[in-house]
């Protein structure tokens, strides 16, 4: 122990470099008053060694510290999870009687389960919010309380909460941490919190949706409340805005207006694609295919079920069978595939190989299946069945690389194309990992000279990887400002190993690969609703279902109409009649509503001239061009894709 601490004192160091001579036991509310009152009154808490903690909490020892305000990276989550024990408190007050369960932060809102004895309706979530505003004027503070465990168990026992009981048994030690809104609401929580109710000014509940304990069916039901909070008023506001845009654009509400897919109780969680949606699938599937053929990759259907043997070796069935569907076939268990990469660990084994062979690239599109609960099904987003634009890439270790910029320059032109702006993170060796640390040094290694030499710019998620490799993810932003989680590279050692694959090296000595997992769009399924959230169905014109639409004025207008699609057909487009006995107007308005990018409009002069008015779903009226213009221009566009 220092001589400083011996004799009461520490040293706190501060963002700046300054030292800062305290007594010990002094928390971070001393400090930020002893440095300044602004400081103090904008404190929410304070960094000790990289540890946030509470304000109140006393520092005994020697520290480098930073004080907390609503400017610092984790101030919003303190914040949102704070007010999700808010929330907590209100239900209690209101449904006495009601358990809790868990209330996170996310990154754009919290919420909280419990177990009520009816869900609850909008009118709960008003009455809920106006008395989280009531609490919140009494700016009562956030206590932090160590209680003994077996005290801590006979609290939450006595007050009914047997999930509490559980969740201390399996997480707390011998010493439970507790935080009370002063004489409102007793949790069970490590924390921290800010300093009181009364700093929780903008928030809002958003939403309610059935849950499980614990995410699993088999447990008991709950009801989660959604909802979400911000440090401004404006922000707030702005924030939901977006959800109303959000609402707008909703991809099953879009799905079903525009005849793309639907889905029916008798096969949850599997969408019915329509020809609409059907065309849309296939293009975006085959223009996968026209990016990656051309660079060395082979396509294959591997079987959609098979012998749990094979689950068993990649490990799957250990750690992923409740996710799987299970079949009992002749005294022989199966499960259907709920990932590709086994399957083709089993065609890579299928023959020799030789480093001569490598790098080799496997891309598969047949569909998987995985049993998530019926509850958090979701619109094409939560599925049970889907596909991927999934690849497994089997390299020597000296290749990884140079495989994975091939790869992420794959994912820039790709999202290129879309229009779609990304985001990408490389995630680091986790505290649980499997290997040798050389192994994990030399490959997050090759992932940041891969990044660094496609010039691809990127954050690092420090101890986020898979257990058995580090990965780069991408995150996708849509038009308005929303991040989906899409692409992702991810270095595999060990299950090569475990299906004991070799090549045969330069020095004629077996190695064993190692395999990159890749998928760019990750599922189709939900690639499409992002895709149609992101251009509010209104398709570019190389990914719309119907990219023009003729519009005969009259009868007498028929057949002309009819010559023009047969013509516009024969060059490649994807044409639609409108032959309905209809005002020109009304079909123009119903083809608006369609988001179909052209109406081709045909009255006497047009017939007369071999012409069509062109009309943008957009851009209004474009004037008359020959068909064989309009065919040009539109091969164009689609060449374009838009760009």
């Amino acid at each position: 122990m220092s001589s400083a601490v011996e004799s009461g004192e520490i040293s706190l160091t501060l963002p700046d470099g300054s030292v800062r001579r305290v007594s010990a036991g002094t928390t971070g509310a001393d400090l930020a008053q002893a440095i300044s009152p602004r400081l103090a009154k904008a404190a929410l808490a304070v960094m000790v060694n990289d540890r946030l903690t509470d304000l109140t909490r006393p520092i005994e020892s020697d520290a480098r510290v930073r004080i907390v305000t609503e400017r610092d990276p984790e101030a919003l989550h303190l914040y949102r999870h704070s007010t999700a024990h808010l929330l907590a408190a209100a239900v209690l007050e209101l449904f006495p009687g009601t358990q809790c369960g868990i209330g996170p932060a996310l990154d754009d809102g919290f919420y909280y389960d419990f177990v009520v004895q009816r869900p609850f309706v909008p009118e709960d979530l008003a009455a809920i919010e106006q008395r989280m505003k009531e609490i919140a004027a009494r700016d009562l503070p956030f206590v932090h309380e160590y209680r003994p465990k077996e005290e801590a168990k006979a609290y939450f026992a006595a007050r009914g909460e047997p999930l509490k009981v559980q969740l201390i048994e399996e997480k707390s030690g011998p010493i439970a941490s507790c935080y009370d809104i002063k004489g409102v609401f007793l949790d069970f929580c490590v924390g921290p919190h800010v300093p009181s109710v009364g700093r929780l000014a903008n928030f809002k509940l958003l939403s309610t949706s059935n849950a499980y304990w614990k995410g699993d069916a088999k447990n008991q039901p709950m009801q989660r409340v959604y909802g979400t909070a911000f440090f401004s008023k404006n922000e707030l506001e702005q924030y939901l805005h977006r959800l109303e845009e959000a609402k707008k654009r909703d991809h099953r509400r879009l799905g079903k207006e525009l005849g793309l897919f639907h889905f029916h109780p008798w096969a949850p969680g599997a969408a019915f694609w329509l020809a609409k949606g059907t065309t849309v699938y296939h293009t975006i599937a085959d223009y996968m295919r026209e990016v990656l053929l051309p660079n060395g990759y082979v396509e294959l259907k591997t079987p959609l079920v098979f012998n749990k043997a094979l689950w068993e070796t990649s490990g799957h069935w250990q750690h992923y069978r409740q996710n799987m569907f299970l079949i009992d076939n002749e005294e022989e268990q199966m499960a259907m595939k709920a990932m590709n990469c086994p399957g083709h660990m089993l065609v890579f084994a299928s023959e020799g190989r030789s480093y001569r062979d490598l790098p080799l690239r496997f891309h598969e599109q047949t569909p998987l299946h995985r049993n998530e609960a019926s509850g958090v099904l979701s619109g094409l987003t939560r599925v049970r069945q889907f596909a991927q634009d999934d690849a497994h890439c089997f390299v020597m270790e000296s290749q990884i690389g140079e495989e994975v910029e091939r790869l992420l320059r794959l994912v820039q032109r790709v999202y290129n194309d879309f229009g779609l702006e990304y985001s990408v993170k490389l995630s680091t060796r986790p505290a649980e990992f499997l290997g040798e640390i050389a192994t994990w040094d030399h490959a997050e290694a090759e992932l940041k000279r891969a990044l660094d030499s496609a010039g691809q710019a990127y954050t690092v998620d420090e101890g986020d990887g898979a257990f058995y490799g580090p990965k780069i993810d991408v995150d996708v932003t849509d038009a308005i400002g929303r991040k989906w989680q899409c692409a992702t590279v991810q270095l595999d050692y060990q299950m090569p190993q475990r299906f004991g694959l070799k090549y045969t090296g330069a020095d004629n000595a077996e190695h064993c690969p190692v395999v990159i997992h890749r998928a760019i769009f990750g599922s189709f399924e939900r690639f499409m609703a992002l895709l149609i959230e992101h251009y509010a169905g209104a398709f570019p014109m190389w990914l719309a279902p119907v990219q023009a639409t003729v519009l005969p004025i009259a009868d007498r207008h028929l057949e002309a109409a009819k010559a023009v699609v047969a013509k516009l057909e024969a060059g490649g487009l994807r044409v639609s009649l409108d032959a309905r006995v209809e005002k020109i107007g009304y079909k123009i308005r119903e083809a608006q509503l369609q988001q179909i990018p052209y109406m081709l409009v045909m009255g006497d002069r047009e017939a007369a001239e071999g012409q069509v008015s062109v009309r943008s779903r957009r851009g209004g009226d474009l004037g008359a061009r020959s068909v064989d213009q309009f065919l040009d221009d539109a091969r164009r566009e689609v060449q374009q894709r838009g760009r």
